[in-house]
């Protein structure tokens, strides 16, 4: 079973959460369609429906449609709320423009990656997208953080779908309106639209390291709205199984696998996340540790590995130079698009380096595997500017 499938679920003891597992708007829009459903992140959701492999390799040709309503839809506003997030995110807000979207973290006091999210600027406050698995204990740590003249709306009466694949642009265009082109937004940016009459706001993002969109739309609309999507030619529903193949292939991070509290951002391959006036100002939690990671170079790495052979290495794999145990295995699978095994691992920076040659020991038989650089898949994001 794929490494998402596996990932831990939110911890139910906080009051304010609501006991699972809970059916999405598009519960049984799935089970109509032949999804299996499986828990994860305290929701009942499908895993696949056709097969994993045959909606990976659909979604890296045509166009998959997802439903990622269990993510966390947060808006936050009120009185400074810029400076608030600043100070809670390591975020340059005052370069995000209207419907602008950038990739961020949540962090702890020691810099520790608490979850990462997605930023929109929204009018006169900001909306984000946190992971479902996390989203009530990150609601719980903003409250904690934030000042008490900030709002935090959780949108919890909205669904949030996922269309991705070289054909999504083509399959969503005819069916929306707006007061720009859906073809003229680039990746990172986003825009309200109006979607078979249903009120949507749409960005070019997504995490399969295919050209896409996300689509937040009211739960009651989501059935008519998902109808809409997947009767065109190029689109199929998608399960959660593909998302975390193709995801893996993008070389992308999954929280709670190759990223949690233990790592701080460099080690992680996130910097990027941290913009250039942070990094010089500091101002957010864990900013001496990350600045100091900067300076001096981690201890270890994120790094991508090529597996010879067909047997996969999962998560929990000890990485081995030699006889010696350098790393260990955080995400690992079948690449379907190359026809391999691949893995995503922490390995001591010494030995970080694209080309080195490891063992991973998969219940003590040694896996060849060498060091590549990442993504697996080339991204193909329609970027501003590009042809």
């Amino acid at each position: 079973m794929s490494d998402l499938i596996n990932s831990p679920e939110t911890d139910f003891e906080d009051p304010d959460v609501p006991a699972g597992p809970l059916e999405l708007p598009l519960d049984a829009w799935h089970r109509v369609r032949g999804g299996r459903m499986v828990e994860f992140a305290g929701y009942w959701m499908p895993v696949q429906y056709e097969g994993i492999i045959a909606e990976h390799l659909w979604t890296r040709t045509s166009a998959g449609l997802f439903d990622v309503s269990h993510m966390g839809q947060l808006y936050i506003s009120g009185e400074g709320v810029e400076a608030a997030l600043e100070a809670a995110l390591p975020i340059d807000l005052a370069t995000l423009p209207l419907g602008g979207v950038r990739y961020s973290l949540l962090l702890d006091e020691t810099g520790g990656i608490l979850d990462d999210l997605m930023v929109t600027r929204w009018g006169t406050g900001f909306y984000l997208v946190v992971n479902g698995a996390t989203k009530w204990d990150d609601l719980a740590h903003l409250r904690e953080i934030l000042p008490d003249a900030v709002t935090i709306n959780h949108l919890d009466d909205s669904a949030l779908l996922a269309l991705q694949g070289p054909k999504a642009a083509k399959a969503l265009a005819p069916l929306v309106t707006g007061e720009q082109a859906l073809e003229s937004l680039s990746f990172m940016r986003g825009a309200a639209f109006k979607l078979g009459g249903v009120d949507a706001w749409i960005s070019r993002s997504g995490y399969t390291g295919e050209d896409g969109f996300e689509i937040s739309i009211p739960a009651e609309s989501a059935a008519a709205v998902a109808d809409l999507i997947a009767g065109q030619a190029d689109v199929k529903p998608i399960g959660l199984g593909a998302r975390d193949s193709l995801r893996l292939e993008a070389g992308l991070p999954l929280y709670g696998h190759d990223m949690t509290a233990d790592n701080e951002p460099v080690e992680a391959g996130l910097s990027f996340g941290i913009n250039k006036r942070r990094r010089s100002e500091g101002g957010f939690p864990g900013a001496d540790r990350m600045i100091e990671a900067l300076m001096e170079g981690p201890a270890r790495r994120r790094v991508g590995l090529s597996i010879e052979g067909r047997m996969a290495a999962r998560e929990g794999a000890v990485v081995l130079l030699g006889e010696n145990p350098v790393g260990v295995v955080t995400s690992g699978g079948f690449s379907p698009s190359l026809e391999r095994p691949i893995a995503m691992a922490y390995v001591e920076a010494a030995h970080a380096v694209p080309g080195t040659n490891l063992f991973i020991d998969v219940r003590g038989r040694k896996l060849n595997a060498t060091i590549v650089p990442m993504p697996f898949v080339p991204h193909r994001y329609h970027r501003k500017g590009a042809a």
